[in-house]
């Protein structure tokens, strides 16, 4: 009796703070084994110039964890798919993931057709999934709330390459690259910025398995845009810009930093690719959270999908730890709690679960900017970096 007295007085005199504490520690001792969490990312395909710098990053943040001690008193279980950025190999992936490791969150579906085809599997099967896939249609999908998404839009992302070429000067701007599930609404959003400055817009899509574009880009000339956005990745772009060199084409070429990059620039005359724009989401560079992503991963300049991939994990082991409960239920109905409101800013799980250990709030702010979800499961602000090709070199002019 005496022993249950001092405890008492223990938790009297520590405050909430204490309390908080015998709470966490009550309902951990309730759960046994690992929380198995899935990542599902490129690491053969399109993609997968990115998908193994996010499995990286996501795998430091758990081994950073699971060393301070885990979440709600276990350890994390990291199992890895490769998703091949082919929706069919994908829906494959995430059956197991979901079905046999049990996984309560999915992260990292980075291509459109990836996250679109493994979403509806997610929210039928109440598992949290936070994908890089921009295309607006996903988060529209009716997800429950099991959807988040930490890459801006497209439409966001539409906006910005707008304003680059209108900034730059654009009186008629064409849009050239292949059919993908955005590829709409990045020619609706962009269209509606020319016409109401009163400027020309033009758009055509292509067969992105094509070989040649002669013919696309005989049509483009007809029209002769003075600035050209190119929608496409690296495979067909590279083509694209071959066929434009050799037609003598010199009007503005800006595209997708994940077409515009520096496996583009590998085995490409030089000339073809000197002056190109990319635009392309970019991380925090200048916040506390991506320099820890840097000091973590042991790389200077993380890429803005290994510092999405790092929020996503931060945040995910936040709200299992924030609802006490390690489901994928447990774990959307927290995501906002821990990622916006007025709670201590945090930049990292540890330290995060330990003020959420103690009974207090917490405000994840990430590497890849302040992690704010609309009603959608949309970011709702971040910031792009403008790069060009200069003297063969991707080279930064800004970031806003």
């Amino acid at each position: 009796m005496e022993t249950l007295n001092l405890t008492r007085r223990a938790a009297l005199a520590g405050g909430g703070a204490a309390l908080g504490v015998a709470l966490f520690a009550s309902r951990a001792s309730a759960q046994t084994g690992p929380i198995t969490i899935g990542c599902l990312v490129p690491l053969t395909g399109a993609g997968s110039i990115y998908g193994p710098g996010m499995r990286d990053a996501i795998a430091a943040v758990v081994k950073q964890v699971n060393g301070a001690g885990g979440v709600l008193g276990q350890q994390i279980q990291l199992v890895t798919e490769d998703d091949q950025t082919n929706p069919e190999a994908a829906v494959r992936a995430i059956r197991k993931l979901i079905n046999v490791d049990k996984s309560v969150a999915v992260l990292g579906p980075w291509a459109s057709s990836v996250a679109a085809a493994v979403a509806p599997l997610c929210w039928e099967n109440q598992t949290l999934c936070a994908i890089v896939g921009s295309a607006d249609s996903i988060t529209r999908l009716p997800h429950q709330g099991f959807l988040i998404r930490t890459q801006p839009s497209i439409s966001m992302q539409a906006a910005r390459f707008g304003k680059l070429a209108i900034d730059l000067g654009g009186k008629s701007i064409y849009f050239l690259g292949p059919q993908t599930p955005f590829t709409q609404t990045y020619i609706d959003v962009v269209a509606k910025m020319a016409h109401d400055k009163g400027l020309t817009f033009n758009s055509q899509i292509y067969d992105g398995s094509k070989t040649s574009f002669r013919s696309e880009i005989d049509s483009m000339r007809q029209v002769a845009p003075d600035t050209v956005l190119l929608g496409g990745y690296v495979t067909d772009i590279a083509v694209v810009l071959r066929e434009l060199y050799r037609a003598n084409f010199t009007s503005r070429l800006i595209g997708f930093g994940t077409g515009v990059n520096t496996s583009l620039l590998q085995g490409m005359p030089k000339e073809a690719v000197e002056g190109v724009y990319a635009v392309t989401p970019s991380a925090s560079l200048q916040g506390s959270a991506y320099q820890k992503l840097a000091a973590l991963v042991g790389n200077p300049a993380p890429g803005p999908f290994e510092a999405q991939a790092y929020d996503m994990i931060n945040l995910t082991v936040l709200a299992i730890a924030q609802a006490g409960k390690a489901t994928g239920v447990a774990a959307r109905d927290a995501i906002r709690t821990v990622s916006q409101g007025d709670g201590t800013v945090v930049d990292n799980a540890p330290d995060g679960l330990a003020l959420i250990a103690k009974g207090q709030k917490v405000n994840y702010e990430g590497a890849s900017g302040s992690c704010d979800f609309d009603q959608y499961g949309d970011i709702v602000a971040a910031k792009f970096k403008i790069e060009r090709v200069l003297n063969g070199q991707i080279t930064t002019v800004e970031i806003s």
